[in-house]
């Protein structure tokens, strides 16, 4: 199957997402809230959940979608709640047939806070289920940073299209990987479908999608001067074990640290190499929306995922990946390599 109309679909929706998630990131005061696991959520996260999910149950009512926001906290907050809305107004995008096949705008209040709460699918291992996290890097997206819009299709628990829009990341796909966001040509879009590559293409909002670029990750032939990059959250990865996989490695530059599956996407273009997310605490689960799409597109890229132990990430057993235990995500002829010296650092601990 070509899923050429979902890949549409998303690449629009999460173009559309941004649009508003942008708003947001530049005003100061972005209505953030604290959810119950004490992580921080904005009017971007609800307002780009509602509008992705508007536009997937218009071309997709059969879908499920296991997102990352649920609306109760807005129900018990009206002012705040009409403040995302006004915003999920004025979102749209210029070219109207787009528009038109994204289902046009959400209609109203109500329809709003349905649409968040239609994230709600358990995931699993049958069926079409989409995984969305409207803004992924919260944390990078409150101290304007490093944020992406992720949403990732999977039929019977394999992620068959994945899509990233990555606001602050440089257009240039050459350009050096860097935490920083300042300066022009930025707003890049990465995109794969299992088995037809990788692809990016600049954010815009004129005229639907831009053109879109392959991209591939970078041969490493030498591993000591490769470039790694890890979360900058010490909370989501253990900083001193992956310092020491580098250390073992001969990696000698510093690691590159940015919020959000933005780091997928630059490894997945070849502006850096590795990307290590390691466990810092045997009984953390990672979330299934934060690397799906993500991991398609490195995948597709010529790069290899894997968790700690060697195992692909298993997208089929619920909103986690209860089955795995970190994140390796490396070009494929350095994998074997740089998943040894992981086992080693880890085994000693």
């Amino acid at each position: 199957m070509s899923y050429t109309q979902e890949l549409d679909v998303a690449l629009l929706a999460v173009q559309r997402a941004t649009l508003l998630t942008q708003k947001v990131f530049h005003n100061n005061a972005k209505g953030t809230l604290s959810k119950d696991d004490r992580s921080p959520v904005t009017i971007g996260d609800f307002g780009a959940q509602a509008l992705i999910i508007a536009a997937l149950r218009h071309n997709f009512p059969n879908d499920e979608i296991v997102g990352e926001e649920e609306a109760s906290s807005l129900r018990d907050n009206t002012s705040l709640a009409e403040q995302i809305f006004a915003l999920v107004k004025e979102s749209k995008l210029d070219d109207d047939s787009a528009e038109n096949q994204l289902g046009g705008p959400i209609k109203d209040l109500d329809a709003m806070l349905t649409a968040i709460d239609a994230g709600s699918s358990a995931g699993g291992s049958k069926g079409r289920i989409w995984a969305l996290d409207p803004v992924d890097g919260t944390k990078g997206f409150l101290r304007g940073g490093q944020y992406a819009v992720c949403l990732a299709l999977m039929v019977d628990g394999d992620v068959k299209v994945g899509v990233l829009g990555c606001p602050n990341l440089p257009i240039d796909d050459a350009a050096p990987i860097s935490a920083d966001v300042g300066g022009e040509g930025k707003g890049v879009l990465f995109s794969a479908v299992q088995g037809q590559g990788a692809t990016s293409r600049p954010l815009t909002s004129v005229k639907g999608l831009a053109s879109a670029k392959t991209i591939s990750m970078k041969e490493v032939s030498d591993i000591t001067q490769a470039t790694f990059c890890e979360s900058v959250e010490a909370a989501h990865s253990s900083h001193g074990d992956q310092a020491e996989i580098a250390k073992r490695l001969g990696i000698t530059k510093e690691s590159v640290r940015m919020d959000s599956q933005a780091k997928y996407g630059s490894i997945a273009r070849g502006a850096g190499d590795l990307y290590l997310r390691l466990p810092v605490r045997k009984d953390y689960e990672e979330k299934i929306w934060d690397h799906a799409a993500g991991d398609l597109i490195v995948r597709e890229a010529g790069g290899e995922v894997t968790d700690a132990e060697g195992k692909r990430l298993d997208f089929s057993i619920g909103r986690t990946l209860k089955a795995n235990k970190g994140v390796v995500a490396t070009p494929r002829g350095v994998h074997g390599k740089v998943l040894e010296v992981v086992k080693e650092v880890l085994g000693n601990k």
